[in-house]
């Protein structure tokens, strides 16, 4: 199962990735962690669809130096193979 997430509010330059990725971990979850121009977080999930649905919780709370005020999800049954969770730029 793949998530596309799209995180909003402040979430860059506050650690936003590294938490996705530290999550990532903990979930299992493959996939990446992007910053997009509009000041959003791109994250590209594949896993079990019960531990992305446990990874996209974390996502809506973020670290302590995020605000989030919005997220969006497009669930989709395609998936890439990731072989690790990373950054992407």
């Amino acid at each position: 199962m793949r998530a596309i997430i799209v995180v909003q509010g402040f979430v860059q330059g506050v650690g936003y990735r590294f938490f996705a990725i530290e999550q990532a971990q903990r979930f299992n979850i493959k996939g990446y962690v992007r910053n997009l121009s509009d000041g959003n977080v791109e994250v590209v999930a594949e896993g079990d669809e019960g531990m992305l649905n446990d990874f996209i919780k974390k996502l809506k709370v973020g670290p302590p130096s995020a605000r989030v005020t919005g997220i969006d999800v497009e669930w989709n049954d395609e998936e890439n193979g990731f072989t690790n969770f990373d950054v992407r730029f």
